[in-house]
């Protein structure tokens, strides 16, 4: 595989602003996800990303594009009447599958966070399949972020294999930049975790399942997508990811901090 032999010092990130990096970066969401037409962020979604302010980077190996994010801004409402909050919605970040233990997934993460922090803004968004372990650990383990929302069917059918034709369920992560909890996990530090009082468990893997079983992955992914909601609706917020053998768990807070 071309990523094998690649040298992870030598990746550089860089702001995409040419139609032809553009364009590479849609047609690297069909070698990543394996898309089809219709399920494709079009050229102008990059091109209007870049104008009203939002984030696109990518990563290069050589002239190669190996990986990009694309976010774009949003307004959150607040509590006081006619205030809101501006923030950014990470809508998409792949790597291709030859470069994706290099951890430049990390690297562009933080690259975002700090463009925005430059910016004045101090959250992100984006969101995520709870049946993705691996990836759910990465966001809040090891980037700070915390979950309060869990949407079903958040985006309809879609044509990605990596859906294994279940219903496109999604969790959505709030990385609240300069908070303490993400400068610690940022950094490879130690933060103390709020006690729990909740846990949301999937077997390990599930990912298998979910591609060899997926009645029995639709299953599972049904009566947690009720306890997600029932702990939302309490006011409880997943705050870790507890491993243990056969099992990895959501851990739930009253609080996040």
């Amino acid at each position: 595989m071309a990523g094998s032999q690649a040298d992870p010092s030598k990746i550089v990130l860089a702001s995409l602003t040419t139609e032809a990096e553009f364009r590479e970066a849609v047609a690297l969401q069909k070698t990543i996800w394996g898309f089809g037409d219709a399920d494709l962020l079009p050229f102008r979604l990059f091109v209007v990303a870049v104008k009203v302010g939002g984030q696109l980077f990518g990563a290069f190996d050589g002239n190669r594009m190996v990986a990009f994010c694309l976010a774009i801004p949003g307004l959150k409402p607040c509590a006081e009447p006619g205030v809101s909050l501006p923030y950014l919605h990470s809508h998409m970040l792949g790597v291709l599958s030859g470069y994706r233990d290099y951890g430049i997934g990390r690297r562009l993460k933080l690259h975002q966070r700090e463009d925005a922090l430059t910016r004045g803004i101090n959250l992100i968004e984006w969101t995520f399949d709870p049946l993705e372990l691996k990836n759910a650990w990465f966001n809040i383990e090891k980037l700070g972020a915390v979950v309060r929302r869990h949407v079903r069917n958040q985006y309809g059918s879609t044509t990605s294999h990596l859906q294994a034709g279940l219903p496109t369920d999604r969790c959505t992560a709030e990385w609240w930049l300069d908070s303490p909890r993400v400068h610690a996990k940022t950094r490879g530090g130690y933060i103390e975790r709020p006690p729990v009082v909740g846990r949301i468990e999937y077997p390990d893997n599930i990912g298998e399942i979910k591609h060899h079983d997926p009645s029995r992955a639709r299953d599972i992914q049904a009566a947690n997508a009720e306890r997600f909601e029932e702990a939302f609706r309490n006011d409880l917020v997943v705050t870790g990811i507890e491993r243990t053998p056969g099992i990895t768990a959501y851990l739930l807070s009253e609080t996040a901090e």
